[in-house]
């Protein structure tokens, strides 16, 4: 029964990243198609490229963004997996329906966009959509996805590179932004410059948001727990939680008696199931609860950090 246990779980994983993901990217079209296009928003990533071609070309902009996309998922099919390029693909495949039912959602009857926060709400619009977008994009990444695109790049950089999701997002974002200025659609050097600007905006707006709600998401905290029924308490945090304990020897000052300490390390948002195992178990347990500012490991982050060839040879040469 175990291994079938184990392929229940693992099913259950799969479908419930599927279904964030799928969340993410509604969040992600409905911010970016009701508050971004109709004022004609320009962003970063392969999204924001395709809106740029089509303020210039009108040319679709799902069209534009399936084919930049395709184009990147055949060069990083190598360096990020199949597991992962799997979703990407999905997710490419369902935001580009997403963005073409939505644009006729928002669309009157003369084919104009409905610009839900009246004329000349431009900046208000930028500060709620890409709140949303972000959002929507820390969603996804969240659960082992990405909306292609920029995402790529920043996901295959990341997996070598101890930089942030938001940090690539910005320097590829600031190429794609910049080009507006050389666009002759948008008007004057003046209008767009100020086309820069609000792309500027959603840049920081979006990149912060991402990064956010990612970190809070990966807040780690460390539990001491000091009880004399210390082995039921691990025995119920190993088996319900599956995360692994460390038992400390420790000795009290004032009875001077020897007391076995619990060491656990978890996310923050298991913490509170965390109190409730240990409350049934043992009421009167002594509880110390601390943030940790980062963790690595087996269930945790992967340490990303980049040794050269000189480390390699002197670890070598001290092993012999």
């Amino acid at each position: 029964m175990k291994p079938l246990n184990i392929s229940n779980r693992i099913l259950i994983n799969e479908v419930k990243d599927y279904l964030f993901i799928t969340l993410g990217l509604l969040l992600y079209t409905f911010g970016w198609t009701v508050f971004l296009l109709p004022y004609e928003i320009v962003t970063g990533g392969v999204t924001g490229l395709s809106a740029i071609i089509f303020y210039a070309t009108k040319i679709p902009i799902e069209y534009s963004y399936f084919v930049i996309n395709l184009a990147l998922l055949i060069v990083a099919l190598k360096v990020l997996g199949l597991k992962f390029m799997t979703k990407t693909i999905y997710a490419i495949i369902a935001l580009s329906i997403m963005l073409w039912a939505a644009q006729k959602v928002v669309t009157d009857s003369e084919g104009h966009f409905i610009q839900l926060l009246g004329e000349g709400q431009e900046f208000m619009s930028v500060i709620i959509g890409c709140v949303i977008t972000g959002t929507g994009l820390a969603t996804v990444f969240l659960h082992n996805g990405s909306t292609g695109g920029t995402d790529i790049v920043a996901a295959v950089i990341n997996k070598y590179h101890n930089f942030s999701l938001g940090q690539v997002l910005i320097g590829v974002d600031l190429l794609i932004i910049g080009s507006c200025l050389f666009i002759p659609v948008f008007g004057d050097t003046i209008q767009r410059c100020h086309k820069i600007v609000f792309g500027l905006c959603t840049m920081g707006i979006e990149c912060f948001t991402l990064d956010y709600v990612m970190n809070v998401r990966r807040t780690s905290v460390q539990f001491l727990i000091f009880s004399k029924k210390y082995q039921e308490i691990a025995y119920a945090i190993g088996t319900e939680m599956e995360r692994g304990i460390t038992i400390l020897d420790g000795h009290g000052w004032y009875t001077g008696s020897p007391v076995k300490v619990l060491c656990i390390i978890v996310m923050k948002s298991e913490s509170v199931q965390i109190f409730r195992l240990i409350k049934m178990i043992d009421p009167n347990a002594f509880v110390s609860q601390s943030s940790v500012i980062g963790t690595y490991g087996e269930g945790f982050d992967a340490i990303k950090v980049k040794l050269n060839k000189k480390d390699i040879a002197n670890k070598l040469y001290n092993n012999e």
